[in-house]
């Protein structure tokens, strides 16, 4: 689907890649930006059209590049700033977008302007960060909790006062508030936008600011789990009111767009998590601020007809109004095919993977496929002396951590213990299951996952181009049948899903009837005129022209 070149990212495929586990080309055992080079191919002949590459600034790696320590620079076990403008180039002869990302709420503890924003209260970069005495007895300034567990507020004996770090102790919280800040941040996203960068996705977009009045956090009711035990990370004890999602970010935000309009076709697509993230996400996509943003309501477990319908439901006015990107999938939650198959057999979680990518590809919105998805990739299990993330190792055995979506790339399914991502021991291991779902021993099958997936791709790029904004609407079932339509000025679509694990049976409305089944050949559907009967995993598209009025 092609249209308005600036808008480009409408209805698009963007293709993430955690750089540290895509293609190792220095034999090191961690990916690099040379290794995603050599394989802009592959990833051109998945039919994507942009690339969101996971951060590689300079950083010393706690949280594995989200704690930047030089947002102008490459971290050595990346490569070098050439080999970034090398990307550039070669990504763009092909016709791929890049977008990269970009962290505006907080820094590396080892930056240099936290390292002098901590050496005392009056230097030059003193407010660059959020900073607070202690109450009266010594204990932080309010109730506020981190992301990763513990406190938010972390003790700094040089100044003798605490400093906000929402995600690790590792990672203090810029002071967005102060115009200084703003403008530099401001100026190290254009330095990007000038090196030929197509956009930004944006981390954690709406905790860039925080409360100055510094309010505890309201607590919130918990549930409780089978064995009637509150949650596991404490972050889920309070309604998160006050330390993130201020009414100052969307001010922020349109400063952020007037600059990417500079920029003629750059786009920007926030991670917005909140306990209200639909309202959010309204929010930043209108006014002249983000132009996209994905949630975490489909990076639940819970994947029912139902529990999708709920969430289009509550994400109209972002889906009529704003633009959403939908993820099903990322480096920070389990994969797809392991997370939404719970209760499924083997080969009906198999059966479903490209069903749930044809939901994608047909809402009103734009797609984000993370890296080995095409491929079938189950979440690995990563023995705890083989876990590398805080987050995992903080809360295990109760939580895993990230590591179990992170694991590299399988390019061939004879490459040993590496299958081919490395030369060397991967920074993590490749479970033996990925090596037989490696790249080598799907490209020559018509039938596997990956050219499934392709042939989805290639089937959406032919669609026309006026449904990239066709009106939505959900209809509800009242069972595992998920069916929607698309409407434009001259055509309506109706897209039927089986998400369930027994037959369905669906009455068309009158419209409908006789329609041109336009399915992509790799579903099963019986259409009967007026009626679908879908069996589990399969599903129907229909199109005809509208009525004149």
């Amino acid at each position: 689907m092609t249209g308005n070149s600036t808008e480009w990212w409408r209805n698009s495929v963007i293709y993430q890649i955690y750089p540290r586990s895509f293609c190792d080309a220095n034999g090191d055992g961690i990916g690099d930006i040379p290794g995603i080079t050599q394989k802009l191919d592959y990833v051109k002949s998945l039919g994507v059209d942009a690339i969101w590459i996971s951060p590689f600034f300079k950083s010393p790696m706690v949280d594995f590049g989200y704690d930047v320590a030089d947002y102008r620079d490459v971290d050595p076990i990346f490569g070098q700033l050439q080999d970034f403008d090398l990307l550039i180039e070669a990504a763009h002869k092909r016709g791929l977008k890049i977008i990269i990302d970009q962290i505006l709420s907080h820094t590396s503890d080892q930056h240099s302007w936290f390292e002098e924003s901590r050496s005392s209260r009056d230097n030059p970069k003193a407010d660059w960060y959020i900073w607070q005495n202690p109450k009266a007895d010594g204990n932080p300034p309010n109730n506020w909790v981190s992301v990763f567990g513990g406190g938010s507020w972390r003790w700094c004996t040089r100044r003798r006062q605490y400093y906000l770090a929402n995600f690790l102790k590792e990672q203090p919280d810029l002071n967005v508030h102060n115009p200084e800040v703003q403008e530099q941040l401001l100026a190290d996203m254009k330095f990007w936008l000038d090196r030929g960068v197509d956009g930004f996705r944006l981390d954690a977009v709406n905790f860039i600011f925080h409360q100055q009045a510094l309010s505890d956090n309201p607590p919130r009711s918990l549930k409780l789990d089978e064995k009637g035990l509150p949650p596991v990370n404490h972050y889920d004890y309070q309604w998160h009111r006050n330390d993130k999602s201020q009414p100052e970010n969307l001010v922020f935000l349109q400063r952020v767009r007037q600059l990417m309009d500079q920029y003629p076709g750059a786009v920007t697509v926030g991670e917005v998590g909140d306990d209200n993230t639909h309202k959010i996400m309204a929010e930043y996509t209108t006014e002249k601020r983000l132009n996209m943003a994905y949630s975490f309501d489909l990076l639940t477990e819970d994947c029912s007809a139902g529990f999708l319908r709920e969430t289009l439901e509550k994400n109209r006015e972002v889906i009529e109004q704003g633009w959403p990107c939908w993820s099903i999938s990322n480096h920070d939650v389990p994969r797809s095919i392991s997370r939404w198959n719970k209760g499924f057999s083997d080969d009906l979680a198999h059966a479903r993977a490209p069903l749930f990518l044809l939901m994608q590809l047909t809402l009103r919105g734009s797609v984000c496929l993370y890296q080995g998805e095409e491929l079938g990739l189950p979440e690995a299990d990563i023995a705890f002396e083989d876990l590398v993330d805080p987050y995992g190792i903080n809360l295990w055995p109760e939580f895993k951590g990230r590591d179990g979506c992170r694991t590299p790339m399988p390019w061939l399914h004879e490459g040993g213990q590496s299958a081919g991502f490395s030369t060397s021991k991967p920074w993590l291991p490749i479970p033996e299951e990925h090596q037989s779902r490696a790249v080598s021993a799907q490209e020559d099958s018509q039938n596997s996952m990956l050219n499934q997936f392709r042939a989805l791709i290639e089937w959406h790029r032919k669609l026309p181009v006026s449904l990239a904004t066709a009106e939505q609407k959900v209809i509800d079932t009242g069972n595992e049948l998920m069916v929607f339509t698309r409407r434009t000025a001259d055509e309506e679509f109706l897209i039927a899903l089986n998400l369930g694990k027994t037959n369905e049976l669906y009455s068309l409305p009158q419209e409908f009837a006789g329609a041109e089944n336009i399915t992509p050949n790799l579903f099963g559907n019986e259409y009967n005129e007026d009626t679908l009967n879908l069996a589990p995993a399969e599903a129907c598209v229909l199109r005809r022209a509208k009525n004149p009025s």
